[in-house]
Parts: structure tokens; C-alpha cells; sequence
């Protein structure tokens, strides 16, 4: 549990660094440079033999590097336009519909407790757009956390699958696709910058990547080959609250009160499922 806690800070902490790079890059090159930074690390770590490996085991991973793509990409849209807090807790929604529907078959009384939970989410979610102010955050950011949302559902099915490869390979192999697909956007944005700006770029650049990639994915994927998903998906309760408090030290994102009270509504509801699923 206290690996599942500091990758919940390393992710956001990487965030929020990634986050001062938008006026330079935009949202598509912070995720571009982190995932350069992510397989260049990962692979020197594991050196996969991947001719021996074969196309057919190395697919989950290379299907996951294609979800950290656009889960990355969608985050940082979302970051852009509604701040790390917000965004994260609207991403966090994958991880709760991992815990409700991952449970199984259930009786009427633990399907009736998955409605309860789904509904404070959705409550929380109504919290997060605080509409007692009227400031509603920009649509196009809520829609890129939807979709963020979904994108993480996926990665933490993904790398059970991935997490069948040795050591970290799983995480290195899908580091290295999501290189290959974002390296020419970043060569082509770092052009268009002046000399300096692209150090400067570079440089927080890996700190991003190893904050929230290197470090955390391979941190992930050892513990989901030892820890129950649903337990997993719990744990990251964190991550909102991490965000929340990153984004306030970092980028200096303050949040209103309502707000607050929705992030905890929709991290309460995570717990309460998963506590409901090992329950049974």
C-alpha cells in the first residue's frame, strides 16, 4: 500500500512540473517528451529480449503504450483548461468503474450499494463544476478528463496483461510505442523553440518523466502482480487528493470549497465500493 501511496504522489508531483511546460509545448508535447524520457529510462533498465519475447506476448504491451498515449494526452487537455485537481478527479472516475463493475455478480443488496456509490460519484462530479457560483469549468477540459477517464479503466486491465512479461518489460515496451508515436510531433515542436527553451523544455521534461512514468507505471505494474484490482483501484483515492494538493504548491490552483467537497464525495465513493467488493 505504501508503493501504490508514493506512486500516487511521483504522478502528480510529475504533473504539476509537466503542467509549467504548456505555454512552450502544449499538452501534446509534455506528453510527448515524457514518454521519450519513460522508454529511454525503462528500456535501459530492462533491456527486453524482444525478438525472443515475440509479437503475441509483447501486444498487451504495446496495446497499453497506445492507452498511456492518448490517457496522458487527454489528462494534460484537461489540466490546461480546468486545473491538476479537477482533472484528476474527473479522470479517477476509470478507476472507480473498474472497482463497481470488476466485482462480479452481485445480490440486490450489493447491487443497490453500486448505485449508492455511483450516484455520490456523479454528485461529486456535479460538486467539482460548483455550480452555486455559476463558474462552470470549461466543457472541452471535462470532456478531455472524461476521456482520461476512460483511458485509465483501461491501462489498469491493460497492465495485469502486461504484467505477465518479466521485471518491468511491460512497461518499457509500451513506453517505447508511445515514443514512436509522439517523437515526431516533439521533434517538430522543439524546432519552433529558441535555443534556451528547448533545454528548458528538456530538462523539466525528465523530470516529468520519470515523476510520472518511469517511476510509477513500473511501480504498478509489480504491485498489481501481487495486489487484488479492485483493492488497486481503491488505493487510488490518492491520486485526486495528491493532484489537489500538488497543483496548489506547484502551480498555485486554488480550489473553492464545493470543489474540495466534490473531490472527497468522488474519492469516498471509490473506497466505499472496493471496501463493499473485498467485503464479499
Amino acid at each position: 500500500m505504501a508503493a501504490v501511496a508514493f506512486s500516487a504522489s511521483s504522478v502528480q508531483a510529475g504533473a504539476a512540473v509537466g503542467a509549467t511546460l504548456f505555454p512552450l509545448v502544449g499538452p501534446f508535447g509534455v506528453t510527448a517528451v515524457r514518454q521519450v524520457v519513460s522508454a529511454i529510462t525503462l528500456l535501459a533498465i530492462a533491456r527486453p529480449p524482444l525478438v525472443r519475447l515475440g509479437a503475441r506476448r509483447l501486444a498487451p504491451a504495446v496495446l497499453l503504450g497506445l492507452v498511456l498515449v492518448g490517457m496522458n494526452f487527454s489528462l494534460y487537455s484537461a489540466v490546461e483548461r480546468v486545473g491538476l485537481g479537477l482533472g484528476v478527479t474527473i479522470e479517477f472516475l476509470g478507476p472507480l468503474a473498474v472497482a463497481l463493475l470488476g466485482a462480479g455478480r452481485a445480490s440486490r443488496r450489493d447491487a443497490a450499494a453500486r448505485v449508492g456509490c455511483g450516484a455520490l460519484a456523479l454528485a461529486g462530479v456535479v460538486l467539482i463544476t460548483d455550480p452555486l457560483t455559476g463558474a462552470t469549468p470549461d466543457p472541452l477540459g471535462l470532456l478531455a478528463g472524461g476521456a482520461a477517464a476512460v483511458l485509465w479503466a483501461a491501462y489498469i486491465l491493460l497492465s495485469q496483461r502486461a504484467g505477465a512479461l518479466p521485471g518491468v518489460t511491460g512497461t518499457a515496451v509500451a513506453g517505447l510505442t508511445g515514443t514512436v508515436l509522439t517523437l515526431p510531433g516533439l521533434v517538430l515542436l522543439l524546432l519552433a523553440l529558441p535555443a534556451d527553451a528547448v533545454v528548458h523544455v528538456l530538462l523539466l521534461g525528465a523530470v516529468t518523466g520519470v515523476l510520472s512514468s518511469a517511476l510509477p507505471y513500473s511501480i504498478d505494474l509489480l504491485v498489481l502482480r501481487r495486489m487484488p484490482r479492485s483493492l488497486f483501484g481503491m488505493l487510488q483515492s490518492l491520486h485526486p487528493v495528491a493532484a489537489a494538493v500538488f497543483g496548489l504548491l506547484v502551480l498555485h490552483q486554488v480550489l473553492g470549497g464545493v470543489q474540495v467537497l466534490g473531490i472527497a464525495a468522488v474519492c469516498a465513493a471509490n473506497v466505499l465500493a472496493v471496501l463493499a467488493t473485498r467485503r464479499r
